[in-house]
């Protein structure tokens, strides 16, 4: 007897429970219709903000850039000279030439360096200018369209969720 009311109270909370996910079921199904999804490396390539922070990073660091580049030049065309002529100099001259241009390489490691991390932290300024109004966007097309979730990345995206080419149009018209 014990066990036929165990059943019969398995078989009732079974119920419950597939009661339960069918409800999560139709809600998520009512939910997608207010689901989207944006692509933010579409937004940060692609949208007019987006093209003029390269613009401006590009004439902001080219100086920089070229001046490294000519400075790796002369240091390769210094060790090549060292490298012909060390068959002919003495000792102590080719051990000081040696020397300086390790510290010359080591300086323009160190510059390298800092030119990345600047261009780096610029473009993360740069960028988090850009999110910051995608963000004010990506609220206001939600709100037109009672969208509930608006979803960064996904790895597979309808094309009728896909709201990436409304927020650069959006992006694009402000001022």
């Amino acid at each position: 007897m014990k066990l036929y009311r165990s059943s019969k109270w398995i078989q009732a909370s079974l119920v419950a429970v597939l009661a339960v996910f069918s409800a999560s079921s139709l809600n998520a199904q009512e939910a997608g219709g207010r689901i989207a999804v944006v692509n933010s490396e579409k937004v940060f390539n692609e949208s007019n903000l987006a093209k003029a922070m390269q613009n401006r990073l590009q004439t902001e660091f080219t100086k920089r850039q070229n001046d490294l580049r000519d400075s790796a030049q002369k240091i390769k065309t210094a060790a090549e000279k060292l490298d012909r002529d060390a068959a002919v100099m003495n000792e102590a001259e080719r051990i000081r030439r040696q020397r300086e241009l390790a510290d010359q390489d080591r300086e323009l490691q160190r510059k390298q360096r800092e030119f990345t991390e600047d261009l780096n932290q610029r473009t993360f300024e740069e960028r988090a200018k850009i999110a910051e109004k995608a963000n004010l966007v990506l609220k206001q097309i939600a709100e037109q369209r009672k969208l509930d979730v608006i979803i960064q990345e996904a790895a597979y995206v309808s094309p009728k969720a896909d709201i990436t080419d409304d927020v650069i149009k959006a992006l694009n018209s402000l001022k």
